[in-house]
């Protein structure tokens, strides 16, 4: 994932486009997404042959990665003077995904995956260097540039300045920022043998560093003195580097120490929070799949608001997803460009002696004989949780989660509703959630989700849903009874109480082994009445728990036996992209597992309907792949009844 997500974060033209062929990789790369997600979602047993293919992928997709982040965020020049060398390693990249994708998989995976990784390996085999005129003439150029040196015109350099789009002094600052990154990535800075490779295969081209300093040095000549004044601290490096000789001038980014100058480094805008605008330490992702720093996006929800900051859209829920996708690409463009990497918010609180003093009164009041005290204190702990994230931290290291477990055990009601809604508010902090699971949480809580208030019992099923989030607790959840009580919360919750309820169970059924433990607990019926309810409150909802149902096989039986194939087509044919994708996945898996369905699919024109998808510019790529193989399914199975029909006259 983090390949793709490289890719559009680089500052390349079309010349370097064309260089270094990033887009083809990562559009080859971006079709072996469905598998690693049926792998990951299906929980399927790897052999060691497998095993084997999925190392070698996996070294294949880090060397491309690093290629990708050379030629994304590297210089221009420096990439066109080594066009052979870089074209290259993309022959040897093509390569290493032939022999990893070499071996069919014995893996138990869907007939569409299986082509799609074909589909791939075929695409890796036909990859081969060709000679592109474009790049052939900017070499030329740039050579005969550097052939001149100091006696070139400045009609030359203007021209070059023109191909390479150095329009203005603050695009020369661009790419010395490039060519110095470069440089410090391969090792060419103090302390660093100059026979240290950053890339197999790519040789550094000292003297070529060289000759390109003094370029961009020459090439000031052509801007206003007002914007090379401007741009000057940059600039001036030039004059440094040209006086005093490139290997002993300080040609480095800022120190570590230095901090990130904005000014100086232009920080690409994916990296940035929307809110801040600063480089993101702890980046999250909400729940309309935007990403802001931690701390930043913690701040707008604990002030109420409940919209996403970017989009504007409501929040259907709180809860805050670690991107470690991105982190991860942060954390190496910051070594690239020998910049510190922001470090997360510093472990512990930072309450105020007032607030520790009453929040220790607060806990202190959990173990009081006096359930009024006990309740009151609760519900202040909640507000508290709830508003300020500095007191999650606070009130869990003062002891407070084992007692408000405890007291989900009280007979009364209040007082279960506010410690379970204390511990919701807690978990939002994730290392509370280890600490909450620790302290025997999950069985009072289940509790309190069967017999508790309703407010309670909404509650109960966002706890569990909050606590889902890490991937162990969902099998500790999914055998404590949980499920069973989140579909009775599906019957007869009010509609907060049902999204909640949703929300859980969709989490909790991503575990294969709850998947058959939610179509048992009668899961299908409630959600199959959601579909036709109006007016439509938890299409989404219903559609995305029953999508991932449909990979298992009890959940395809009982599906298929109340869901008749015009529920599906009716949503293909006039709901939202994300639905209509859902319902092509339902259809796929029901039609494959069962020839009746896939009959009753024909006979209802589904042909129609699902070419219309394939085709359609606003369908998303995964309901196009569906809705591709649906219909060659419906295709292949249809000759086949036509067989059988011929062999039946003929005997």
């Amino acid at each position: 994932m983090s390949l793709i997500c490289l890719h559009g974060h680089g500052r390349i033209d079309i010349e370097e486009r064309k260089l270094c062929e990033d887009g083809a990789v990562v559009g080859r790369v971006k079709l072996l997404i469905p598998l690693f997600e049926e792998v990951r979602d299906l929980k399927l047993t790897i052999s060691e042959e497998d095993l084997a293919c999925f190392n070698a992928l996996e070294a294949a997709l880090n060397n491309a990665k690093i290629l990708l982040l050379l030629c994304n965020t590297g210089s221009k020049l420096y990439l066109v003077l080594e066009q052979q060398e870089v074209a290259k390693q993309f022959l040897l990249l093509a390569a290493a995904f032939r022999q990893a994708l070499n071996k069919p998989l014995s893996l138990d995976i869907s007939d569409e995956v299986r082509e799609q990784v074909d589909l791939v390996r075929n695409q890796f085999q036909r990859s081969k260097s060709l000679e592109d005129p474009l790049d052939a003439h900017l070499n030329s150029e740039l050579l005969s540039v550097l052939s001149e040196t100091h006696d070139c015109s400045k009609d030359k350099l203007k021209g070059l300045a023109d191909m390479f789009k150095f329009d203005t002094a603050r695009a020369l600052m661009k790419e010395l920022q490039a060519l110095d990154g470069m440089k410090f990535y391969m090792g060419l800075h103090e302390g660093v043998p100059s026979s240290t490779w950053a890339l197999d295969g790519i040789p550094i081209n000292e003297r070529g560093f060289d000759q390109l300093y003094a370029l961009l040095n020459d090439l000031r000549s052509l801007f206003p003195s007002e914007e090379l004044e401007q741009d000057g601290p940059e600039l001036k490096k030039l004059q440094i580097a040209q006086r005093a000789g490139v290997e002993k001038a300080s040609m480095q980014p800022a120190s570590p120490d230095a901090g990130i100058d904005k000014g100086v480094l232009n920080i690409p805008d994916d990296f940035k929070c929307p809110i801040s605008l600063d480089l993101m330490r702890d980046p999250v992702i909400i729940a309309t799949g935007q990403t802001f720093e931690r701390l930043c996006i913690q701040k707008w929800l604990d002030s109420g608001k409940k919209t996403c900051p970017k989009t504007g859209l409501s929040l259907p829920h709180t809860h805050l997803t670690p991107n470690h996708v991105l982190r991860s690409v942060i954390a190496e463009w910051c070594t690239l460009y020998g910049v510190e990497m922001p470090k997360k918010r510093a472990k512990g609180s930072q309450c105020s002696p007032e607030d520790k003093a009453a929040i220790d009164e607060l806990v202190k009041k959990l173990s009081s004989p006096l359930s009024e005290v006990q309740r009151n204190a609760a519900y202040d702990l909640r507000l508290r949780a709830k508003k300020n994230v500095d007191h999650r931290s606070f009130i869990a290291e003062q002891g407070a989660i084992p007692l408000l477990v405890r007291l989900l055990h009280s007979p009364d009601q209040k007082t279960q509703e506010h410690s379970v809604t204390a511990l919701l508010n807690l978990s939002i902090n994730e290392s509370n959630k280890g600490r909450i699971m620790t302290a025997g949480a999950i069985e009072p809580i289940v509790e309190v989700l069967k017999s508790g208030c309703m407010d309670a019992r909404e509650n109960a099923a966002a706890t569990l849903f909050s606590l889902s989030l890490v991937d162990a607790n969902k099998v500790t959840i999914g055998g404590s009874g949980a499920i069973p009580a989140l579909v009775a919360l599906l019957y007869d919750g009010t509609s907060r109480g049902k999204k909640d309820a949703a929300t859980a169970l969709f989490n909790l059924s991503i575990f294969q082994g709850n998947k058959s433990r939610a179509v048992q607990a009668g899961v299908v019926p409630p959600l199959m009445k959601l579909l036709e309810e109006q007016p439509v409150t938890m299409l989404d909802e219903a559609l995305a728990i029953l999508a991932i149902l449909a990979t298992h096989p009890d959940g395809r039986s009982v599906i298929s036996a109340v869901g008749p194939t015009p529920i599906w087509l009716k949503i293909i044919q006039s709901e939202s992209p994300r639905n209509k994708e859902n319902a092509a996945s339902i259809l796929l898996a029901l039609c494959s597992y069962d020839p009746e369905y896939a009959k009753q699919a024909r006979e209802t024109n589904a042909a129609e309907l699902l070419t219309a998808l394939a085709t359609s510019r606003e369908a998303t790529n995964r309901a196009k792949r569906k809705a591709t193989a649906l219909l060659d399914l419906l295709k292949k199975q249809g000759y086949e009844d036509v067989d059988r029909r011929v062999e039946g006259l003929n005997m």
